[in-house]
Formats: C-alpha cells, structure tokens, sequence
C-alpha cells in the first residue's frame, strides 16, 4: 500500500495543494486514493457538523463515497493552534479516533494521503506531537516546501528534526508560494543537493489551482507502509 504523511516548512505553503495533486496523481495510475486530515482547526458548520476547507479538499480529490468523519476526525472550529482550538472545543485531541479512522481507511483505498498541521514541530496536543502519530501510523514523510526566501534553512531544519525524530523523510514537493522569489533555480538546485531525499517535483504558483491540473508536475515513487 501507498501512504505518507505530509508535512510542511511551515503553515500556509501549500500543503494541502500538494496533498490534492498526490492523489490525483495516484489515481490517475488507476490506484484508490484517499486523503486525511486527522487534525484540522478553522472550520465552518455545514449542514449541522464542523467542516474544515482543507479536509474538504483533500475530500473530494480523494476516492468517491468515504465519510468525512474518516477524512477529519478532529474538525475544530476556531482558527488556532490546534491544541489552542482544541481546548475551546472541550475536546482532546488523542490518537485513538485517529488510528481507527485511518484503519477504516486504510481497508478501502490502496493509497493513503495523511496530511498534518502547520510545520513538523507544530503540536497537535498538549501530550501528542505529529512525530507521535506518524510513529502509530508508521508511516514515512513526505515534506513540502515554501520556495521563497528562508526556504533553504526552514527545509534543512525540517529536515534535520524529521530525522531526530527517528522518522523517514521520504521526497519533498517545491511549492511556488513567492512567485517575486529571486533566484528560485539556484535556490532549488540547492535544496536538491542538501536535502537528504528526491524531490517529487515543484508546484508552479497557483492560488486558484486545480490538483488535478497540477497533478502532472509530480514525479511520485513507488512507496510500501
């Protein structure tokens, strides 16, 4: 089966973009693709239930006829740190729902897309860090980065943390989200010679994208989890 966890430099780079265009990537090769978004905070009620625009993205770029309560199983209303949106939920965030969501998953699709929150260190609780649901997922990550400026430190930093985690930094996806970035060749030709895994490929700037247009700028792998 394919699966991966995907993780960014930071918030608002294009995760999710990066995230749709993998599964339509992966369902383009005829394989059942589904995306989840375990933690998503900033949602909005929609016919009665918190729904969160990401976990919606990753929703309808995935595989026909799965639940969204599957897809995000923690949709927290206010737009904060998610253990911040927790706590205004009364809620805890804890693994259980979130492991037996991506087993229902799992058993449906042959391809998973988990994507997390914010940047790799960003926590999802008080006692739960996104390296603590990738270890239980076991699971390998795909990281993807912000092309502009501070790009090389915050990439080989993730990187580096990843790594101390004891994870598997699988590829990584350049993201177009400066498209004033000087040098963006020079910049990439540096990250692909720093960072200890293959780029996947680079998404051109595109704030109105459509994943499945955008699909064809990934080079996926062939991927076991």
């Amino acid at each position: 089966m394919f699966a991966v966890y995907v993780t960014g430099t930071d918030t608002g780079i294009g995760k999710t973009l990066a995230s749709a265009s993998l599964l339509h990537a992966l369902r383009a090769r005829g394989l059942r693709a589904a995306g989840m978004k375990p933690v998503a905070s900033g949602c909005a009620r929609v016919e009665g239930e918190w729904r969160n625009a990401d976990a919606l993205a990753l929703h309808r770029a995935g595989e026909p006829g799965i639940a969204y309560a599957d897809v995000n199983p923690f949709a927290l209303e206010h737009p904060l740190a998610p253990e911040l949106a927790a706590r205004d939920a009364g809620v805890e965030v804890a693994l259980g729902p979130i492991l037996d969501a991506h087993a229902r998953l799992a058993a449906r699709v042959d391809a998973l897309v988990v994507e997390g929150v914010g940047g790799w260190a960003a926590p999802l609780s008080a006692s739960l860090m996104q390296a603590d649901l990738v270890r239980a997922l076991r699971l390998p990550v795909l990281l993807v980065v912000g092309l502009r400026l501070g790009c090389l430190n915050h990439a080989l930093l993730s990187a580096r943390a990843i790594a101390a985690d004891g994870l598997h930094l699988a590829g990584w996806i350049g993201s177009h989200v400066d498209p004033a970035m000087a040098r963006v060749e020079d910049n990439l030709a540096m990250l692909r010679a720093r960072l200890p895994a293959p780029c996947w490929g680079v998404l051109p700037h595109a704030p109105d994208g459509q994943p499945q247009a955008l699909a064809a700028h990934l080079r996926v792998p062939t991927l076991a989890a």
